[in-house]
């Protein structure tokens, strides 16, 4: 249905908003989406423009995730907001999505077993998830300093000769495996319970040849890495690093095509979408015992001026469901990252302490 544009005045003030944890009032400033309607009668692109009683603005933004992904929706907004200041786009789209067809000879039978795209894990003595699904949940905005990211990067690489990978381990990956392992923690997981944790990988420059520059489409393959709670929480930070790793590096150029391959030949692909409606049960679930966390840390989505002047907040409006988490760059633009993270209210405490325990005894 192409593109929604609203514009909405507000008697609410920016400062409301205090430090923009992703909650109901946040999600408020973005259109919503009847998910009960037939796809093609959905908006492509949703817009809305809210000003406040302060003289503020705020711009919420939804994009369909089956059309881009977020280089691409970076992208967007970047040359969205040339053409607000009155200016030449500077990079026109690469539109022509024929360089992801598949050839006949990718068509034969995926050559991997792809268990991304099957169920994940779900807690020991437990048939379904809805027991799980329609627990109380609760978000909150967990604040990471340079030197704590630091301190995780390097716990992370002490036994570099353990593990598979010759490079060392990113920041993403340390901090995805702290939380990680802080979950299992707090979640009370037996020793024995199997979980993972869901990580993007762009695939731009991973296939051959790499996708022209500006291709707009979605190249992100959604990967996962699964071991034992016991497992996660007896060894060092490093081991959950190096499962991330592995689920990363399967992602080659033939493993993307066999990716490609496997969708081709499904019928129904409405199964591996998940919803981004708090407490919708549309879709897989991917909370307890399971996580899902997202790297924004190299989009270029800070300092978009619209005529307008730099944003003072860029991030997530929304945080759908137990498990589900963003990291990026916080405003202050000191190497500290935002890390807004939903869990169910009765882990959230539990979950903080171990968190923070750590890395703030070690930073004293």
């Amino acid at each position: 249905m192409g593109a929604l544009f609203l514009e909405t005045e507000s008697k609410a003030k920016i400062s409301d908003f205090g430090d923009f944890t992703p909650t109901s009032e946040t999600r408020s400033l973005i259109p919503s989406v009847d998910y009960n309607k037939p796809i093609d009668e959905l908006p492509m692109l949703l817009v809305q423009v809210t000003n406040f009683s302060c003289g503020g603005i705020s711009l919420g933004l939804g994009i369909s995730h089956v059309l881009v992904d977020g280089r691409c929706a970076a992208h967007f907004v970047s040359e969205w907001a040339r053409i607000a200041r009155d200016e030449e786009p500077e990079n026109l789209p690469f539109l022509d999505r024929t360089v992801l067809k598949l050839e006949e000879y990718d068509l034969t039978p995926p050559r991997f077993d792809h268990v991304e795209f099957g169920k994940p894990p779900m807690l020991i003595g437990q048939t379904n998830n809805l027991e799980e699904q329609q627990k109380e949940t609760t978000v909150v905005m967990l604040k990471l300093s340079k030197e704590h990211i630091q301190k995780l990067k390097k716990e992370a690489n002490e036994f570099p000769s353990v593990y598979t990978s010759s490079k060392p381990f990113t920041r993403y990956e340390a901090v995805t495996a702290h939380m990680w392992r802080c979950s299992s923690k707090a979640r009370l997981h037996e020793i024995e319970q199997l979980t993972s944790v869901r990580v993007g990988v762009d695939f731009h420059s991973r296939m051959v040849p790499p996708l022209p520059k500006h291709y707009f489409g979605n190249a992100v393959l959604p990967m996962r890495a699964t071991t034992t709670s016991g497992e996660l929480l007896s060894k060092p930070l490093g081991y959950g690093c190096n499962k991330i790793r592995e689920a990363i590096e399967k992602v080659t150029d033939e493993y993307i095509r066999s990716s490609l391959a496997y969708l081709k030949r499904e019928k129904d692909l409405s199964k591996f979408r998940f919803s981004h409606v708090v407490g919708s049960t549309q879709g897989a679930f991917l909370g307890n015992p399971n996580m899902v966390i997202t790297s924004w840390i190299g989009l270029p989505l800070c300092g978009v001026d619209f005529g307008w002047g730099k944003e003072i907040y860029m991030g997530p409006g929304a945080m759908p469901f137990d498990g589900r988490s963003f990291i990026f760059p916080s405003r202050d633009e000191d190497g500290s990252f935002d890390v807004p993270f939903r869990l169910q209210v009765e882990h959230m405490d539990a979950f903080k302490k171990f968190f923070y325990e750590n890395i703030m005894i070690s930073s004293l």
